[in-house]
């Protein structure tokens, strides 16, 4: 943040600059020196807005859809299909699916080949623990995390994980770069793709059968 010469504070100048007055203003928040987490996530901010990868290293492979949190990155249901039936496979090293929901509703139906992580020490202990490695450097590893309809559980999961991941390295270093968001969640997949699906069903958190497993798992995510 101190290098007024940088190619980041540049770009942040030209994308602020406007009447002598703002740019005063500009000038005054590089004075007054903001804490380094502010600057990371306005550098962040920054470079995301070229649709780089986390670790700013290449742009995301997958095509994004629009989202309810501009911080995320989202895809829709039929951009997962392509990549569960091998679309991007020359492109992928692997590609995990997060099912962030609560084991009674993952069990009566999830995506193929996702694995149910509904707390974050659950992220923690299989993300990054042993984080996941392309003996490949040509090749990505990514993660697709959604829950019943990717508005909560899903998305919060996501910057736990940028968060956690972040934590681990020097910036702008990463195990992940490169994370994505279910638009719609489990419940738009499975109206879109019920084949992709095992057991071929649908079972929504708030399902009356299971209003005490909901109250134990809500008391457990706090």
């Amino acid at each position: 943040p101190s290098d007024r010469d940088s190619p980041v504070k540049a770009k942040w100048q030209r994308r602020v600059a406007g009447t002598p007055d703002q740019e005063a203003l500009v000038e005054l928040g590089v004075q007054l020196e903001p804490s380094r987490s502010a600057w990371l996530e306005e550098i962040e901010n920054l470079l995301a807005s070229d649709d780089l990868v986390g670790d700013f290293s290449k742009a995301h492979l997958l095509p994004t859809v629009e989202g309810k949190d501009p911080g995320l990155k989202y895809i829709s249901p039929g951009t997962l299909a392509a990549v569960l039936t091998g679309h991007f496979s020359s492109f992928i090293e692997r590609s995990i699916v997060v099912d962030c929901r609560y084991p009674y509703e993952y069990e009566g139906g999830h995506i193929k080949g996702a694995v149910n992580l509904p707390l974050q020490r659950d992220v923690e202990e299989f993300l990054l623990e042993q984080p996941i490695v392309s003996p490949d450097s040509s090749k990505r590893v990514i993660i697709i995390l959604h829950c019943e309809f990717s508005v909560e559980r899903g998305p919060n999961m996501c910057k736990f994980l940028r968060e956690r991941d972040r934590s681990c390295h020097v910036y702008p270093q990463l195990h992940y770069p490169e994370l994505y968001v279910l638009k719609g969640g489990y419940r738009e997949f499975f109206f879109q793709f019920p084949s992709h699906c095992e057991p071929r069903d649908y079972r929504p958190m708030e399902h009356p059968a299971f209003r005490e497993e909901l109250r134990k798992f809500r008391g457990r995510s706090r």
